[in-house]
């Protein structure tokens, strides 16, 4: 398919882009997408947290009263779970959440996720730049320039670009990745993709079948 290429003042250029239908145009898979979403996230999770068990805690082993004749229940511990500061009955413990899949499930996932993005009109196509100082200004005004302050913008590159990173740096809701980092997670959670056109170029090499 064709799509236009816009400069970084939100002109269309009069320079046209063909996107790969086996890349951007793909029948999304839906199952493709929550496994990659599920592995990115599990990834992200630390896995410390960690509880005392009635082993661990600290306490007196000392039996609280006598086993019978007291008229109440049997009590053998101060550390007993039953009790306000006792240990924890099967709590989590220190683990590993991250999982691995296969490379081509993740890129099948990608090429959905990009498909969807497609499909919703979510993605902008930019002819290559750069600014000439790293400055936040650059950066909101290129934003305004396409109506997308305040919105989560994902910016994709083709190669390192010291002065847009830094100039996106300060904006919360916007991220700057390579092409080649680029991941499900991100794809989806961005409200509108801006693209390189050496960006596309890298996308659907990396994503070739």
């Amino acid at each position: 398919m064709e799509v236009a290429i816009y400069n970084i003042k939100g002109e269309a250029t009069t320079a046209m882009v063909t996107l790969d239908d086996s890349v951007f145009a793909i029948e999304p898979n839906d199952h493709a997408i929550y496994l990659d979403v599920k592995q990115f996230l599990a990834n992200q999770r630390q896995g410390t947290h960690d509880t005392l068990e009635k082993s661990t805690i600290s306490g007196s082993t000392k039996k609280l009263h006598k086993q019978k004749g007291t008229g109440g229940s049997r009590k053998g511990s101060i550390k007993s779970p039953l009790f306000r500061g006792g240990a924890r009955v099967f709590g989590p413990h220190p683990r590993d959440y991250s999982f691995k899949l296969n490379k081509k499930l993740k890129r099948l996932a990608r090429k959905s996720a990009l498909s969807y993005k497609v499909k919703d009109d979510n993605i902008t196509i930019l002819e290559n730049f750069t600014f000439e100082t790293a400055k936040t200004k650059n950066f909101t005004e290129l934003l305004k320039n396409f109506q997308l302050s305040g919105k989560k913008v994902l910016l994709v590159l083709a190669k390192s670009d010291d002065n847009v990173f830094l100039s996106s740096r300060n904006l919360k809701r916007v991220k700057v990745v390579h092409a080649c980092d680029l991941n499900t997670y991100e794809i989806l959670d961005a409200t509108q993709i801006l693209i390189t056109t050496d960006s596309v170029k890298e996308i659907e090499k990396i994503h070739q079948n």
